[in-house]
């Protein structure tokens, strides 16, 4: 299940539209179980640096409305999420979500890739813009790391 709908649990539980950090951990780690606090922690890290969480005035705030992001009855994330995605996967994982099939995705991005020259994340973020899918997050984290390096 989507990293999406792990950040958005606590706040849904809550009812609370921002936490602080440590309210966040708790629930993530003592009331569902998902998560030991230290795991929490570091996914409060993988979710901001992939822009789902923003730190103001001391207190975590999506940045993604929590109400689209569903947790069906008896979900438990994979610990895979606590190591963060690359925004290729990030952008392929939007691609899935909105109901385009993945091997088809992959060999699009790369076909974008080839005849555009361009880094596979610039090739991902295009595909996703043309097909309608909100990849801005990714698009942001791409420009961050092409401007860093």
């Amino acid at each position: 299940m989507s990293l999406e709908a792990t950040v958005a649990a606590p706040f849904r539980g809550r009812g609370r539209d921002s936490l602080a950090e440590s309210e966040f951990v708790v629930s993530l780690s003592l009331d569902r179980g998902w998560f030991s606090p230290n795991q929490a922690k570091r996914l409060v890290d993988v979710a901001a640096g992939e822009g789902l969480l923003a730190r103001e005035a001391g207190d975590l705030v999506p940045t993604f409305d929590v109400g689209d992001a569903g947790t069906p009855e008896g979900f438990t994330p994979d610990e895979s999420l606590l190591q963060g995605r690359s925004v290729f996967e990030q952008v392929l994982d939007a691609c899935v979500d909105a109901g385009y099939e993945k091997r088809e995705t992959v060999a699009g991005i790369n076909a974008l890739q080839r005849s555009l020259a361009v880094t596979v994340e610039a090739a991902a973020v295009l595909y996703a813009h043309r097909r309608g899918i909100d990849v801005r997050g990714a698009a942001e984290r791409a420009c961050t790391q092409l401007t860093d390096e």
